[in-house]
């Protein structure tokens, strides 16, 4: 049975954030809110935690895993960042965008993309995940919380509790989250490729 804790949207309590840290720390799958929708995550190291994710979501191989970054600096580490890609991420983080690099040696081989050795990276507006992330010191795996069938993320944290309480460690209640998903933008080998349009604006990415 996961735990369910109500953290402040606007001044997250550091108590609860050091409990939400440590849960992570210990393997543990947890549910969270973003600036978009709520999403689930763990240590991007934990391959039975990255596995029950994807037993949960029904992910197969091939899909593209998201480490979500504190900053900047933080993304080097993962991603091969071109100038033209550092000056579109400066731009636009944080905020409503999952972009495609290539992964870097850093990234475990389970979470990138197996033939195009990709993987999504994101920054997010979120008070709640941006201070999870500076006490955890590292980005996490994160995915959108989109259950087998739906087309849509779930967005109350009441539902969440309901529905999946048994399959995860933890659930953090930021108060109510939004439907849309991160705008997807490529920006793998110098192109730049608009793959899905989300809740981020996009015109600067068209032709």
């Amino acid at each position: 049975m996961s735990q369910f804790i109500q953290i402040h949207a606007e001044n997250p309590q550091d108590r609860l954030i050091k409990q939400a840290v440590e849960i992570i720390q210990q393997g543990g799958v947890v549910v969270y809110p973003t600036d978009t929708s709520y999403a689930i995550g763990c240590h991007l190291g934990d391959k039975k935690a990255v596995d029950r994710i994807r037993q949960l979501r029904m992910l197969d191989d091939k899909h593209d895993f998201t480490l979500i970054c504190e900053d900047l600096s933080q993304i080097a580490s993962y991603a091969r960042v071109d100038n033209e890609a550092y000056r579109i991420l400066k731009s636009h983080t944080p905020g409503a965008y999952t972009f495609i690099l290539k992964a870097t040696k850093e990234v475990p081989k389970m979470l990138m993309h197996p033939k195009k050795k990709t993987i999504g990276i994101r920054v997010p507006g979120s008070n709640i995940i941006q201070a999870i992330l500076k006490a955890l010191g590292e980005p996490m795996l994160t995915s959108t919380l989109i259950l087998p069938g739906d087309d849509y993320p779930m967005t109350d944290p009441y539902d969440i509790r309901q529905t999946l309480a048994a399959s995860l460690d933890l659930i953090i209640d930021g108060g109510y989250c939004g439907m849309d998903e991160t705008s997807l933008i490529s920006l793998v080998d110098g192109n730049i490729e608009v793959l899905r349009q989300g809740a981020g604006r996009v015109e600067a990415f068209l032709p």
